[in-house]
């Protein structure tokens, strides 16, 4: 999604990402482009990182018209959705990073020419600067460039709603799913109810996370051999 650029404006391209962590559901990356007026605009709604919403359903609630918003104003918006199966295989590499700046360099390549680009994380996407010499990797960039704040709001926004779809496709069979797919204590005991029941991990869980509860119930039971 973009509108035309006007030549005599400073562009500005924030990235950034949600759901590197959980170990049920997808990333998703986001890269937001900025004039002028559209920084000035966020400024002023004082727009901040997606975490600073909070993770219930007011915060989610918020996020998603703040999206909604960015997505108007913005002068380019796009998106890429990392699905479980490809996060598994990158991380069976130790390439999660690699992932990452793949999938930036794909939404980069989308975008119009930006006289700045701003990634969120010094180490993750600072190798990406021997390609894109305007390329600034910081750290926290959320905290101090809106429009790496709208990517993070964008991302996050768009996980919730995928996120959501996960929780209706197991809610008639195993009731409500809280804690985000984070490793969490609600999300561990859904993914151990579904293994109890299926013998397998859900399909959106990421094989390549840690499952304690789920090696316990692999465990033989005492005086079965």
């Amino acid at each position: 999604m973009s509108r035309l650029p006007n030549s005599n404006e400073s562009w500005v391209l924030g990235l950034d990402e949600a759901g590197r962590g959980p170990g049920l559901g997808p990333m998703v990356m986001c890269a937001v482009v900025l004039d002028k007026p559209g920084e000035r605009h966020l400024t002023r709604l004082e727009v901040r990182d997606s975490k600073a919403y909070g993770s219930n359903e007011a915060g989610r609630t918020i996020r998603a018209q703040l999206a909604a918003h960015i997505e108007k104003i913005s002068a380019f918006i796009a998106y890429e959705v990392c699905e479980v199966g490809e996060i598994d295989n990158y991380v069976a590499r130790c390439e999660l990073n690699v992932l990452e700046r793949e999938k930036a360099q794909l939404l980069i390549a989308r975008a119009p020419t930006c006289t700045r680009m701003i990634a969120d994380g010094r180490t993750l996407f600072s190798p990406l600067c021997v390609v894109y010499p305007h390329l600034e990797a910081v750290d926290r960039a959320e905290e101090v460039h809106v429009a790496v704040a709208a990517a993070s709001i964008c991302a996050k926004a768009r996980r919730d709603a995928l996120f959501a779809e996960i929780c209706s496709r197991y809610l008639p069979e195993f009731g409500p799913l809280q804690g985000g797919g984070y490793m969490n204590p609600p999300t561990r005991a859904f993914v151990t109810a579904y293994f109890r029941r299926y013998g397998s991990l859900p399909p959106e869980a990421r094989t390549s996370w840690p499952w304690p509860d789920i090696s316990s119930c692999l465990l033989p039971k005492a005086g079965l051999g």
